[in-house]
């Protein structure tokens, strides 16, 4: 019974403090990313071309990426979409270096033809 009190109140405690204050600064909204993606002229991982060559260069792209320790978790996860041996890079990267290197680390794998860097730096 004792303990039942104690994680009553417990409870109640964590019940009755007031919401994180990080969360009020990054806003949850992306209504504005969602409707560029949905219009059709903006690539999407849909888009990403299936010929062999295509598959490949986003493939060596996705593993330079991974291995670069300097990278943040945001720069790993970009969007890498290939057609034609033309790369579209998306997503947030934390820093205007990170979005060279990664930029950068596309534009040298074999049978890029072009990269289109649409990297956005976020603001933390």
């Amino acid at each position: 019974m004792r303990y039942a009190m104690i994680a009553a109140s417990f409870a109640l405690a964590l019940a009755a403090q007031p919401p994180l204050a990080w969360s009020e600064s990054y806003p949850a909204d992306n209504t504005g990313t969602n409707v560029r993606d949905r219009d059709g002229g903006t690539l999407t991982a849909g888009d990403q071309g299936n010929s062999p060559e295509d598959l490949a260069i986003t493939q060596e792209i996705r593993k330079a990426l991974v291995a670069d320790d300097s990278l943040s978790t945001n720069a790993h996860n970009v969007k890498v979409i290939t057609t034609g041996g033309i790369v579209t890079l998306r997503g947030p990267v934390n820093t205007a270096a990170e979005k060279t290197r990664v930029f950068e680390t596309a534009q040298r794998v074999a049978g890029v033809k072009r990269v289109d860097n649409q990297l956005e730096v976020t603001s933390q």
